[in-house]
């Protein structure tokens, strides 16, 4: 071949491919990992990585998995992705150890999570609780008032401004939860000052030291999560890769550890950049 003809095929190939790879790299790294969590699809570590869906609410901070929301930033502690389920624990909220006035907590509405199971407990409200109502609907469980006896023997009632052992009639069960139509738990509203939110008893029901306390949520794919995880993203997960998408059509790709994506998985995944290498190479040695 002529010396100065291949040199401009290699030009052409390298202004060709060169933006092809810039432009489907995510901008973040992707991470199967955040601190001790596993990541895996749906969820992701930054811009490109997951599903898009999901992007906007959870990000990698420091090795910290957090959910946003119009309500703050909240740390997530457990991921069961057989249940579908995620645990966060808001800092301003109640424990045995550690009670404090809370702000509200809320979900946007456009987001795909929503209340799991989680028992609230609202504290130091104003008494009697038996009359707090949402639209007219009495929101506290008479049947559980033994949960509020068993945490107000924790001595931390007094950073809310109740004394030891208050009356119960200043403490409600709210379960099941719901939000309001802002999508809040809005305590001002319903005059209480604090809450808590047990994940587990931990077969402690009677010791309030050994509850494990967060907000368990629920999320939910959508038709675009339910296809590619069906059909592309178990495969790429299995290959090594990690499960992303390609603004700004949001195309499904496999984030491989090569560098270099998929459009299905890494088990084909070659180096583009080392085949130009090696081109060069061959170029070099022709030349010479």
């Amino acid at each position: 071949m002529d010396s100065q003809i291949l040199p401009f095929i290699i030009y052409l190939i390298a202004v060709t491919v060169t933006p092809l790879l810039s432009s489907a790299a995510p901008a973040t790294p992707c991470q199967s990992n955040c601190g001790s969590l596993q990541i895996k699809y749906p969820f992701g570590t930054g811009y490109g990585c997951g599903s898009p869906r999901f992007e906007p609410y959870i990000t990698c901070k420091s090795n910290q998995l957090l959910l946003t929301t119009h309500t703050g930033s909240y740390l997530i502690t457990a991921i069961s992705y057989k249940d579908s389920t995620l645990t966060i624990t808001p800092s301003a909220m109640s424990t045995c150890n550690s009670m404090q006035q809370s702000p509200n907590l809320g979900l946007d509405w456009a987001s795909p999570f929503q209340l799991g199971p989680s028992i609230f407990l609202l504290l130091s409200c104003t008494p009697p609780t038996s009359s707090l109502t949402i639209k007219g609907s009495p929101v506290c469980d008479p049947s559980s008032t033994h949960l509020c006896a068993t945490i107000y023997t924790c001595p931390a009632v007094v950073n809310l401004s109740l004394p030891l052992f208050p009356p119960t009639n200043t403490c409600c069960v709210y379960s099941p939860a719901n939000f309001n139509s802002k999508g809040e738990l809005d305590l001002r509203e319903m005059k209480c000052k604090g809450y808590a939110s047990i994940a587990s008893f931990q077969d402690s029901p009677t010791d309030p030291s050994k509850w494990m306390y967060g907000v368990t949520l629920k999320y939910t794919n959508g038709g675009f999560d339910d296809y590619y995880m069906n059909n592309k993203c178990n495969t790429c997960e299995d290959s090594g890769g990690i499960c992303g998408y390609s603004p700004p059509t949001n195309s499904f790709l496999c984030i491989c550890n090569s560098g270099f994506n998929a459009t299905t998985d890494c088990y084909n995944n070659y180096n583009p950049v080392q085949d130009y290498e090696d081109l060069i190479g061959t170029s070099t040695s022709l030349s010479t």
